[in-house]
């Protein structure tokens, strides 16, 4: 995979792009080939970590894991520990707000590689992971987590007052506003709030839609 990317810091580790990470990424939901969730799978010659549930492929990802529950590379910060220098390192970014990963397409800056090569795929159009039980593809492992719950109807956000669950938090988070009775969008030509955007968007085409025509021809005029 080409990356449209520079690195303007100095660093002793070579800067790894999502492709070729293999186990290095933090990011372990794009680690599609190591990294287990020892409930959920059951995976032949694993290599289990002794001190959390965790399990790898390879004997090279469980050595570079246990580096976790030790010192050795570890934020001084925020303790919190990493599995390597430069997963460290770009970690340490964050802590600085410096951005060392450019785009050369839009100038964007990043603090990671990977978020870089995440990003580079808006440009590109790349999308390389793909749904092995419908013709879905995404450009991120997240969306296509997410999109798998359509087809095991996993919920795994839970409301903590009605028990209602959903597949993605962001819907449980405009539910949560049924009971908090948050209305976070307001319309701007009259008093009234809403709960979800779209909904907004329906009342001002329905209430408000003659002023909003004259809005747009003052604009042209």
């Amino acid at each position: 995979m080409s990356c449209c990317a520079y690195y303007t810091g100095e660093s002793s580790c070579e800067v790894k792009t999502e492709a070729d990470s293999g186990d290095y990424t933090e990011h372990s939901h794009d680690n599609k080939s190591l990294e287990v969730d020892s409930n959920s799978h059951t995976v032949e010659n694993s290599y289990p970590c002794t001190q959390c549930e965790k399990s790898y492929l390879s004997a090279r990802g469980l050595w570079k894991h246990m580096n976790i529950h030790t010192d050795k590379y570890k934020c001084t910060e925020c303790s919190k520990c990493f599995r390597c220098s430069q997963e460290l390192a770009e970690h340490r970014r964050r802590h600085s707000g410096e951005r060392a990963f450019a785009c050369t397409v839009c100038s964007k800056r990043f603090t990671s590689s990977i978020e870089l090569v995440r990003h580079s795929r808006i440009h590109s159009g790349e999308k390389p992971y793909k749904c092995n039980v419908c013709c879905g593809i995404f450009s991120q492992y997240g969306d296509l987590s997410v999109h798998m719950r359509v087809h095991t109807g996993e919920k795994p956000y839970k409301c903590h007052i009605c028990d209602k669950a959903f597949s993605m938090s962001g819907n449980l988070n405009v539910h949560m506003r049924v009971h908090t009775g948050e209305k976070p969008y307001k319309c701007s030509l009259c008093n009234n709030s809403f709960r979800v955007s779209s909904n907004l968007l329906q009342h001002k085409r329905r209430v408000h839609s003659n002023t909003t025509d004259e809005l747009k021809q003052n604009e042209n005029v």
